[in-house]
């Protein structure tokens, strides 16, 4: 019998997807309307600005000018090279997929290994915190204390990770390949570059949020499935309409906020997917990074748990 290849197998499910699209013409227009408008008024404010910032300071080499002590230790913490510190930072600040966009500037610019490359993306997957303390705590489950829980949990379980897989790099004070010199750049080329960097990636965030929003809608309408079902497929697929529908659902807050704590560590498949995107034209492995999400995943809605009966 002949096997069914590949390509056969993308076409079918494609073309499956286009007569959903085309019968649903309706559906997939509030769809799209939805995720445009969560890139305007959400992704693109706290985005744009911090990746055009980012771009600056990494080719200004940034991390020449922090304190030899905090590159230090961050150093013995984490068992990385010191110039990981601003990849670290820069997350924390403006979250996914900026850890990814990142670690691919600096590697290309051989500031850091490949090695060093994918052992900072393990454990340095942050959610935007305007987003947590905002949308997420605010306007879904209208309660700031569990916002806090949340973005705690969020960036506690990071740190956790990145301590219980330092044995694992294999970086030593030797291996610091800081190769890059930004002597004698033109700001103006340079401020240039970043905007345009980061419109590309904006549009690649825009993409496959609506891709993975259509999908998870599909399934959702063809499947007929029901309140708890459908709020854990859109979680998988994208994490925003996830936690839109969890906060909407009769359990109680804890598990709201245990649940809000794991889909935001993982971060769906449409932020995966922004993370292959980015590293698509590198060598640097997505193995690592999906590993990392898991474990984040279980030590946040641990943490989550514990913090929830503490605080509330």
């Amino acid at each position: 019998m002949k096997k069914i290849s590949l390509n056969t197998i993308i076409i079918l499910i494609t073309t499956i997807i286009l007569i959903n699209i085309l019968l649903n013409r309706e559906l997939i227009f509030n769809t799209i309307s939805f995720s445009l408008n969560i890139w305007v008024k959400n992704i693109i404010p706290s985005l744009f600005p911090i990746f055009v910032l980012s771009d600056i300071l990494i080719n200004y080499n940034i991390v020449k000018y922090i304190p030899t002590f905090l590159k230090k230790a961050f150093s013995k913490i984490f068992n990385t090279n010191e110039n990981c510190i601003i990849i670290f930072l820069l997350s924390m600040l403006s979250g996914f997929p900026s850890s990814a966009r990142n670690t691919k500037n600096m590697y290309q610019k051989g500031i850091i290994t490949k090695k060093e490359a994918e052992h900072i993306l393990i454990f340095t997957h942050f959610s935007n915190p305007l987003f947590i303390l905002g949308t997420v705590a605010i306007f879904f489950l209208n309660n700031k204390k569990y916002g806090l829980i949340i973005l705690i949990s969020h960036y506690l379980s990071n740190i956790i990770l990145g301590i219980i897989i330092r044995s694992k790099s294999s970086y030593s004070p030797s291996n610091n390949y800081n190769t890059f010199s930004p002597n004698n750049q033109n700001f103006g080329i340079v401020l240039s570059k970043s905007i345009k960097s980061s419109i590309d990636t904006l549009l690649m965030i825009l993409g496959t949020l609506t891709c993975f929003l259509i999908l998870s809608t599909l399934i959702i309408h063809n499947l007929n499935l029901g309140a708890y079902n459908s709020m854990l497929t859109k979680g998988l697929l994208e994490i925003t309409m996830g936690l839109k529908d969890l906060s909407i659902l009769n359990i109680p807050d804890i598990y709201k906020v245990v649940i809000s704590s794991i889909f935001l560590s993982f971060g769906g498949l449409s932020v995966h997917m922004q993370i292959i995107s980015e590293l698509s034209d590198t060598d640097i492995s997505y193995k690592p990074f999906i590993i990392g999400r898991i474990f984040h995943a279980i030590i946040s809605g641990i943490i989550s748990i514990l913090l929830f009966r503490i605080i509330i």
